[in-house]
């Protein structure tokens, strides 16, 4: 039996006592949070029925070890036999790694030994099993004869070893508490994996890069993933310490070229001179790049921007083919659902370049995915080979992959009458998924607002009748129902419960309702307002025009928008234009178009035209072919523009994947005839985006991907 020492400490001290004793007591006796002790007692579970013992819960007095005095004292034994720290076989090798990773010459077995208090021969082998897992890193395990053991490798690459391995070992709540100053006090020094890794950075440090992170996050349109952000948080504080020791890293030159003019890069600029300034180093402009992966990767949006903004349509494309092959096999039809092609392509664009990168990530949710969702995990998982028949995908991703999938197959548009917030530590996915399932086992439930861990408001909590979370929530203020991410048939019965009593205890008056249903009615027609004078605005500016050269056919764009007055500075569009162009194809694949799109507040106004060539000319497209153009679609939009302008501009550029008609119309079509589809379009837009107001389907908060 292996028990970490932390589960010895709490076995021995309820087994020392056959009186009752508070969480609370037993977080104070060993300088953990209570939710860190709510975590191993279910843990000590299965332990304590190998000798026929349980918890006894009594509400407002506590725990004990409940079962026969024999028993109780075999399994006292076991646990005073095991004495010190053991490690087990996965625990010994990562604080093998994690030390190697750390020195910068070679190591001797016999100190590494030493270190972990066993032979030289255990070293060894442990070495031997490594040096597999150290090579998928991308990383060499070099062994010499007098000259020791070391990794040698890009310092990248060390990087997302160490967050690999924070990844794996440390809760990630526990480490939120650190950054977030709860949980001060000074703790003993163990030896266990977690303990070793959580002493990886300064939790001066950490307190300081969480204050810029949390104002230079103010600055981002969309809102961080609270498992994004904790990411975030770690890969800055590893930075900073690596940099220090004198460790650079280098990002790759083409990307760093194609992710230069997105809003996450500027904002990630702006961060790494705020840590340089707070720390007094200098920081390379190749960390900027990590950290606008992390940007990139961390939206939580609503919207379909993304396709206007930073995703090229090749991924769309490919997105798009993923969700046909998925959905043939199901025998579903997945092909109208917008959100999933937006969920799907905003997560794959930073995947593929993590896999590419081969930055490897821990998905804690994996075995419980893919035990729970075993046939949709395989059929996707071969989907992905088909769709990305050059990139070798692990089963991390792929499980992400199925939390999106999973979360729109268990959509549910039942009748809803109660209020409810979701709060979720494992992800976005694993958030709709939960949310999802609420939905469909309870028809009676109405609504809940996406709220974030980190942005729980008191006032806010009191305007929904049921909570429900995933994470054990500390001085809340009110009730809730704790769960897991994956709705056991006894956790069900749980919120049931709750659900019936808020629906006799917390009834809504005729007042109430009718004020709500006026709130929600006004803000449904404003946001009406907005769409439909973007709508207007592009609809009256559409016009298909004819070049008379192929020849700088850019320049002549750009001259035409300025006298056109689209255009307040031809020369400024032309620099944005020709600089998107060069960090990759923008032809349409199976298609004679081209789509060039970029923001300046050079631009007046959201814009959609349409530039015919008099010739066909060569140019790459987004699959990174050469291919023949005869029109240019040119989609322009202020940098300042809002929301609403976006999603239009965007819900076209998607039309392009989702409808084989749309881009045919666009090859050959008149201004009139492609007008008049688009007029059609967009009233299918109004009438499903207010539609669903009235039907909006219940959404959740959560830790992150």
């Amino acid at each position: 039996m292996y028990l970490t020492s932390r589960e010895r400490h709490i076995l021995g001290f309820l087994l020392s006592t056959e009186e009752e004793k508070t969480v609370k007591q037993i977080a104070d006796k060993l300088s953990v949070s209570t939710r860190t002790i709510h975590r191993e007692l279910k843990k000590l579970e299965n332990v304590l029925a190998t000798y026929h013992l349980t918890f006894h819960k009594k509400a407002g007095s506590g725990i004990r070890i409940q079962g026969d005095a024999q028993n109780k004292q075999q399994l006292k034994n076991k646990v005073a036999q095991l004495d010190g720290v053991e490690l087990s076989e996965e625990e010994r090798q990562s604080i093998l790694l994690n030390t190697l990773i750390q020195i910068r010459e070679p190591i001797k077995l016999f100190t590494l030994a030493s270190e972990l208090n066993v032979t030289i021969a255990t070293i060894s082998q442990d070495l031997d099993d490594m040096e597999e897992r150290i090579h998928s890193f991308g990383l060499e395990l070099i062994r010499k004869k007098g000259y020791g053991v070391e990794i040698q490798g890009d310092e990248g690459r060390k990087r997302a070893v160490l967050s690999n391995l924070i990844s794996r070992h440390i809760d990630v709540f526990e480490f939120v508490e650190k950054i977030r100053g709860k949980n001060k006090e000074e703790k003993a020094r163990n030896d266990t994996i977690s303990d070793r890794l959580l002493r990886l950075v300064d939790p001066l440090k950490l307190e300081k890069i969480e204050k810029q992170v949390q104002e230079i996050g103010e600055e981002l349109p969309y809102h961080l993933a609270d498992s994004a952000y904790v990411g975030l948080v770690v890969h800055l504080a590893l930075a900073i310490e690596r940099l220090q020791k004198g460790d650079t890293i280098h990002f790759d030159e083409a990307y760093m070229r194609e992710i230069q003019g997105t809003q996450a890069y500027q904002i990630a600029a702006r961060l790494i001179k705020k840590l340089g300034d707070t720390f007094s180093i200098d920081i390379p402009e190749d960390e900027i790049g990590y950290i606008t992966m992390h940007l990139m990767g961390a939206k939580l949006r609503e919207n379909q921007s993304f396709l206007l903004e930073e995703t090229s349509l090749d991924l769309a494309h490919r997105a798009k083919e993923l969700i046909r092959k998925v959905a043939e096999q199901l025998h579903i039809d997945l092909s109208a659902n917008n959100q999933l092609l937006s969920d799907l392509t905003t997560h794959l664009k930073p995947a593929i370049y993590r896999i590419k990168q081969q930055m490897n990530i821990h998905n804690p949710m994996l075995a419980e995915i893919k035990r729970d969702y075993l046939e949709l995990f395989e059929v996707i998982e071969e989907s992905m080979t088909t769709v990305f028949p050059d990139l070798k995908i692990p089963e991390e991703e792929i499980a992400y992959i199925v939390l999106h999938f999973a979360a729109t197959i268990l959509q549910s548009e039942q009748h809803r009458e109660l209020r409810v917030l979701v709060i979720c530590s494992t992800g976005i996915g694993t958030s709709k998924i939960l949310a999802s399932k609420l939905e469909r086992k309870f028809p009676e439930i109405e609504i809940a607002k996406h709220q974030s861990i980190f942005d729980l408001n008191q006032a806010e909590l009191l305007e929904y009748d049921v909570v429900v979370s995933t994470v054990h929530l500390e001085n809340l203020g009110q009730s809730y129902v704790h769960i897991s991410p994956m709705l056991t048939e006894e956790e069900a019965a749980k919120v049931k419960a709750a659900l019936r009593k808020a629906a006799l205890t917390r009834p809504r008056s005729s007042v109430q309702t009718n004020k709500m249903m006026e709130g929600d009615f006004l803000v449904n027609l404003q946001e009406m307002h907005r769409y439909s004078d973007v709508i207007l605005q592009v609809l009256n500016r559409f016009r298909v025009y004819e070049l008379e050269t192929e020849t700088g056919f850019l320049e002549l764009i750009c001259n035409q928008l300025q006298l056109n007055g689209t255009a307040e500075d031809k020369n400024v569009l032309l620099e944005k234009l020709t600089k998107r162009e060069e960090q990759g194809g923008l032809g349409i694949p199976g298609s004679r178009l081209a789509l060039f799109h970029t923001r300046s507040d050079t631009i007046k106004g959201p814009n959609f035209l349409i530039f015919q060539l008099p010739n066909k000319v060569a140019l790459q497209g987004m699959d990174g072919t050469k291919m023949d153009v005869t029109r240019i679609l040119m989609m322009l939009a202020p940098e300042s523009a809002y929301k609403e302008a976006l999603d239009i501009l965007s819900y076209l550029s998607g039309l392009i994947i989702q409808d084989y008609r749309y881009l045919q119309l666009l090859q050959e079509a008149t201004e009139k005839e492609i007008k008049q589809f688009m007029t059609k379009q967009f009233q299918l837009f109004i009438y499903e985006k207010f539609y669903q107001m009235e039907n909006r389907p219940l959404v959740s908060g959560c830790l992150a991907e």
